[in-house]
């Protein structure tokens, strides 16, 4: 099985697209699972629907897993034997049947607007620190993912239209929009930083990491956590908190539904549906507050 693994894992880096860190995601549930056949004597070739039952019932009794981390489990698993299949090393994906339990509902973290600014302003003036802030204003202006942000290069940015062309999930193109701000940060650092950063070194990618490489998506979340450090802002900020907040503010400012979906780059408006959520209670404060009727003598 650990060849096909290794092979699966190309893929999803080649053809696919996917980060280093959904990668890794993919590794351990698959290894995961790998192990339980070997301790159960199962075949992976063979597995049936009853026994993916049992080991789902095995992720919730005996790991103690949440919902959330059972369904991430076999979603991985359901995308390795859709490979197995594509490759004819079995016949039919036992995983297509199955059906995790559901996920609490649980609302994206996003940060207001202000917290935003305590982030930036962490920022100093030293070549690190003009690339941070270029981080964060990109992260926030388009919404992108990590995987998309870091594999940016200098030539898929367009200066005179603010836009990018990223690369999202299955090789999909689209275009990023980005403010005047994050065009000022982006020329400096560009400008002023980077050709700092690179030591002597050459690059295409617009991110590079203090040791004159490609930033990666784990170097990303080491910078958040060394600025998160440096304020006084208590909650968790993750590379994702930025999409989040992204999605957030554009529909509680008017943004259709359908232009963040086409933004962000979801394949299912339902994906991008979840946002609404926190919208809805944005307009149930204004009622609560504007209604003649809501308000005391």
């Amino acid at each position: 099985m650990e060849e096909y693994v290794n092979r699966f894992l190309q893929y999803l880096r080649t053809e696919r697209n996917y980060s280093d860190y959904t990668e890794q995601n993919y590794l351990f549930d698959v290894e995961d699972f790998s192990n339980y056949l070997y301790e159960n004597h199962l075949s992976f070739k063979k597995i049936t629907y009853k026994e993916i039952m049992v080991y789902v019932k095995y992720l919730k009794e005996k790991e103690k897993l949440k919902s959330t981390s059972i369904n991430r489990h076999l979603s991985s698993l359901r995308s390795f034997y859709n490979y197995l299949l594509r490759e004819n090393v079995i016949k039919a994906n036992p995983f297509s049947l199955v059906n995790g339990p559901k996920n609490e509902k649980k609302l994206p973290n996003y940060m207001k607007y202000s917290e935003f600014e305590m982030l930036v302003e962490t920022c100093d003036e030293t070549p690190l620190g003009i690339r941070n802030r270029a981080l964060l204003e990109l992260l926030l202006a388009t919404g992108a993912r990590i995987g998309e942000i870091i594999a940016i290069r200098i030539s898929d940015i367009q200066f005179s239209t603010r836009e990018i062309k990223v690369l999202g999930k299955g090789n999909k193109e689209r275009i990023c929009y980005f403010n005047e701000y994050c065009e000022k940060a982006l020329l400096r650092y560009i400008e002023n930083a980077r050709p700092l950063l690179l030591k002597n070194k050459t690059s295409n990618r617009l991110f590079i990491n203090h040791l004159g490489g490609d930033l990666t998506d784990r170097g990303v979340r080491d910078i958040l956590d060394k600025i998160l450090h440096k304020c006084t802002l208590k909650n968790k900020v993750t590379p994702h908190t930025f999409r989040h907040t992204f999605a957030t503010m554009l529909l509680n400012e008017g943004c259709d539904l359908k232009s963040v979906q086409e933004l962000l780059g979801h394949v299912n408006l339902s994906t991008t549906s979840i946002y609404t959520h926190l919208t809805n209670d944005r307009i149930k404060d204004i009622y609560l507050h504007a209604h003649p009727r809501n308000k005391k003598e």
